[in-house]
């Protein structure tokens, strides 16, 4: 049966599909559709069948509050990826960071960041968005949540939170890993999974390994990745594993994001982003920093990542970087264009989706840029799926 790879990258409210050549390492831009708001995430279906889009018209991070907040079903042609609207949009209260449909896809999880909050709403029968499930206690989101996800027994669900760092006006505020009991919509029995009290502790994004019960962990204030062991739901009190992710220590500041198990388990990749920018002859310029993908090999035995690569990611600020169901190709974007130095003067860095082939050793292979126009825009969100003819998998 033929493959076909399809890859969705969005530039504000616009979702625009782009075909994948997986054995040459291209793409191919083709059509767009809109949402309401600029796109925050995107999440398929168990079925591969539906792609579920939430957008909003508020800022990122704790900038202004905006007032349209949705999330949006799409069905994905089975053949050729094109998105086709599906059922109505359903509101929701505030920005939505981060979405994920539970693994039967009957529910899908939010996470709200600014004000902290975490929901759940129905999917119904036929893959159409329904009401919030109500919850039969009040849930504690802690401070800044920026992901959740079932986890692979879809018997439990993980919040991610990553608190603040302290600054001249107010102290640090604590991260945490949130674990709830999770049963058709209901959570139940949260458990408060936070090192030092989540002191020094800032969780970002998460991934599972796909056979081992193996958590791995960006921790986007500490520039470190965490490897957590789960056992009957729940989560080792401290990381088993802490690795630095930048390959050298930085004067600038320096986020580390996306974390992404590759699909054999041998491999985990995160990356590193730094985009603060610094005056230079009149213009603003790109500070310095490190905006590496990083490759580690995991011990089969210990689940321990061992970094084996640093690589540039080909641009500034990689937001969002996925590997194709395959596990041959891996597609990182980057959110913005940005001014630098380049000697006595200066070049532009545009917004863009770099492509780089996965060898069988885990190591990345840098094959080309897309460059994206983004105007005043950013390219908040890509992620890619595989088609089978009448069945995709994402």
């Amino acid at each position: 049966m033929n493959e076909t790879v399809v890859l969705y990258a969005s530039v504000g409210p616009a979702l625009t599909r782009y075909a994948v050549d997986i054995d040459r390492a291209e793409l191919a831009r083709h059509e767009s559709v809109m949402v309401a708001e600029n796109v925050q995430y995107a999440w398929p279906h168990v079925s591969g069948r539906y792609l579920y889009v939430a957008s909003s018209n508020s800022a990122s991070g704790l900038g202004p509050v905006g007032n349209s907040h949705q999330v949006t079903a799409f069905s994905i042609h089975p053949e050729s990826g094109v998105l086709t609207p599906h059922g109505k949009p359903i509101p929701l209260p505030t920005r939505p960071i981060h979405m994920a449909t539970d693994i039967a896809s009957e529910h899908i999880l939010v996470a709200f960041s600014n004000p902290g909050a975490f929901r759940i709403y129905r999917i119904n029968p036929d893959a159409t968005l329904g009401s919030e499930v109500h919850q039969s206690g009040p849930i504690d989101p802690g401070i800044y949540p920026h992901q959740v996800r079932a986890t692979p027994d879809d018997k439990h669900v993980i919040l991610v939170t990553r608190g603040h760092s302290a600054t001249k006006a107010k102290p640090e505020e604590p991260g945490a890993l949130k674990v709830f009991n999770y049963a058709g919509g209901t959570l139940s029995h949260e458990v408060f999974v936070a090192p030092n009290d989540g002191y020094g502790f800032g969780p970002r994004h998460l991934d599972f390994h796909p056979t081992q019960p193996w958590v791995y962990v960006s921790l986007e204030r500490q520039n470190a990745l965490a490897m957590f062991a789960m056992q009957n739901g729940t989560l080792s009190a401290a990381p088993r594993f802490t690795k630095p992710t930048l390959s050298a220590p930085t004067h600038t500041r320096q986020l580390a994001g996306t974390v992404h198990v590759h699909p054999n388990g041998r491999f985990v990749y995160a990356v590193n982003r730094a985009s603060d920018g610094a005056m230079f002859d009149g213009t603003e310029v790109f500070a310095g920093g490190e905006n590496t993908l990083v490759v580690y090999a995991i011990d089969p035995a210990t689940g321990e990542p061992t970094a084996i690569q640093h690589i540039d990611t080909g641009g500034i600020h990689c937001r969002t970087f996925h590997i194709d169901p395959s596990g041959r190709l891996l597609v990182a974007a980057h959110i913005m264009a940005m001014s630098v130095r380049d000697g006595s003067g200066i070049r532009n860095v545009p917004a863009c989706l770099s492509v780089f082939r996965i060898a069988d050793d885990g190591r990345l292979h840098f094959e080309r840029i897309y460059e994206v126009d983004v105007g005043d825009k950013t390219m908040f969100w890509m992620g890619m799926v595989t088609l089978h003819g009448n069945r995709a998998d994402a």
